[in-house]
């Protein structure tokens, strides 16, 4: 079984960036190679317990098992000492990411109150995207009531694409929700 995102990358989005971009070979059209979601428990108090619940929640929201993350160098201000678990993260490829995709697409975004999109500026000039979630809760997987403390995570999405105009037209096709930040202010009486 097919994932309908990747479905409707290759029946729809391929030939639609084909002839918006003018490629000449569909292996030129950009897809999406990985996403990789990261998480930092930061400062907390109690560091083994943040992570463990950071490490479970992103397992149920991924279904792969996360990678803990170590620090890069000791921080007397900040009590962090060189190697010390500080965060984890997970790198989706293939099925897995699609599903992810879709989720974060169609259910996870839209549930975010006041939500008008995602900003067009988080491109990295390399044709990736970053985005902010600040609250796990917006995926359907979580249960609320089981919920100890809010994480956080950032989520990448790199694709094959050389410009950030042609990763935002990709993601666009996706389906990803970008504000439209060209339409001038509307009038006030």
């Amino acid at each position: 079984m097919e994932v309908e995102l990747y479905k409707e990358y290759t029946a729809r989005v391929v030939p639609a960036l084909k002839t918006k971009h003018g490629y000449a070979n569909p292996h030129q059209v950009p897809r999406v190679n990985k996403v990789v979601i990261n998480t930092s428990i930061g400062s907390s108090p109690d560091t083994k317990e943040a992570l463990e619940i950071a490490v479970r929640e992103l397992q149920t929201i991924t279904g792969q098992t996360p990678v803990r993350t170590l620090s890069k160098k000791s921080i007397s201000n900040f009590k962090l000492r060189k190697d010390q678990p500080i965060g984890a993260k997970v790198t989706l490829r293939g099925r897995n990411m699609y599903e992810f995709l879709e989720r974060l697409i169609k259910t996870a975004l839209p549930k975010i109150r006041d939500f008008r999109g995602i900003s067009p500026k988080a491109f990295d000039g390399q044709g990736n995207y970053t985005l902010g979630v600040t609250d796990q809760s917006i995926f359907p997987e979580i249960e609320l009531d089981k919920i100890k403390r809010n994480i956080g995570f950032d989520v990448t999405i790199v694709t094959t694409a050389r410009t950030d105009e042609e990763a935002k037209s990709l993601l666009g096709e996706l389906g990803m929700p970008f504000t439209d930040r060209t339409k001038p202010a509307a009038k006030q009486a």
